[in-house]
């Protein structure tokens, strides 16, 4: 397992809810970006781990081989990819995206 690879599964395990994506959560720097995290936020998720992909070429790469997923953003919840903005929505229409982040 290459570094950079293990730094995201260590910051996939370490943390509650990742969204890996271009810019932040504040200023994203792409549509599907700014719309996850404007989705977490209508699930009242406030405080997440957000990595700006656009700061390390390295992670940019790697994180599409992590979930084997060709896009970003990427979203981790309690360890296990969740998917992308497309995904996230569908989840959060249905509201099984509420339940997940909910569970304990």
């Amino acid at each position: 397992m290459s570094d950079v690879i293990q730094r995201i599964d260590q910051l996939v395990k370490s943390n509650e809810v990742v969204l890996f994506m271009k810019g932040t959560p504040q200023f994203p720097q792409c549509g599907f970006s700014g719309r996850a995290a404007q989705i977490l936020k209508a699930c009242g998720v406030n405080q997440y781990a957000s990595v700006n992909v656009l700061e390390d070429q390295e992670v940019r790469e790697s994180i599409k081989q992590y979930a084997n997923w060709p896009t970003i953003p990427q979203l981790y919840v309690k360890g296990e990819f969740v998917g992308g903005s497309d995904i996230m929505m569908e989840m959060y229409e249905s509201g099984e995206l509420q339940q997940l982040l909910a569970q304990p």
